[in-house]
């Protein structure tokens, strides 16, 4: 099994790839970390994230807000106690599920806070970030991560991010999880639940060489840009 190290950095190089925004890359780090909760060692933090999302729930409902945050924690932690490792959690049809849910649970929460809060939207969005950081991130990750990403936080103040981008964020970051996995002689169930087949180097290879054209088209605009200066001097 890769470590968190070894799936931090990989989502770290990929996020950049696509984007500078520390928004964007954040969030692909947290998502590379989200799979592995479906392992037995991580059962405690599991339990921790049920009682959480109903500590939210009731909190919530008392106060008679929006207290869908609470019940997608709760369904996150579920899927977790439920699923073998390496198995949804680890196929396209669970990071959907998982980059979904996690997206929901921080827009839900960015437009809960938003009309009561005189913080710009960028700082907003990047204090929830982190506190979703400490859902995922393992502690010694975070000791780094925190203090990185709140100085890029401040060093680029010029940024923002669309929902869409959340997602896909997460998403690239959770993909980044099973690409990684796929390396291993253990391979990974890629159709999880619906198909038991695993999938190993091949995979990973063809995802990587997608992922990079990907990433080049999506900065077209800005080599250009940089082709174009270049000529111009």
């Amino acid at each position: 099994m890769s470590s968190y190290k070894g799936h931090t950095l990989f989502a770290l190089i990929l996020a950049l790839l696509f984007s500078f925004n520390p928004l964007i890359i954040a969030l692909s780090v947290i998502g590379a970390n989200i799979p592995d909760f479906d392992h037995k060692v991580r059962k405690e933090h599991v339990y921790k994230l049920i009682i959480l999302g109903l500590l939210v729930f009731i909190s919530l409902y008392i106060l008679n807000l929006p207290y869908y945050i609470g019940l997608i924690i709760v369904f996150l932690g579920v899927t977790f106690y439920f699923s073998e490792h390496r198995s949804f959690t680890h196929s396209i049809p669970g990071i959907i599920i998982l980059a979904s849910a996690t997206a929901l649970i921080l827009i839900w929460a960015w437009q809960l806070i938003i009309n009561v809060t005189v913080l710009p939207n960028n700082y907003l969005i990047s204090i929830l970030i982190a506190l979703l950081s400490f859902l995922f991130l393992n502690k010694r990750l975070l000791s780094i991560f925190i203090p990185l990403f709140f100085i890029s936080v401040v060093l680029l103040q010029s940024f923002e991010i669309t929902y869409i981008q959340i997602v896909l964020a997460l998403f690239l970051g959770l993909f980044s999880h099973i690409v990684l996995d796929a390396t291993n002689p253990a391979g990974v169930k890629l159709f999880a639940p619906i198909s038991s087949r695993e999938y190993y180097k091949n995979f990973a290879i063809a995802s990587i060489f997608i992922l990079i054209v990907l990433a080049l088209l999506c900065r077209a605009p800005f080599l250009f840009s940089l082709f174009e200066s270049f000529i111009n001097y």
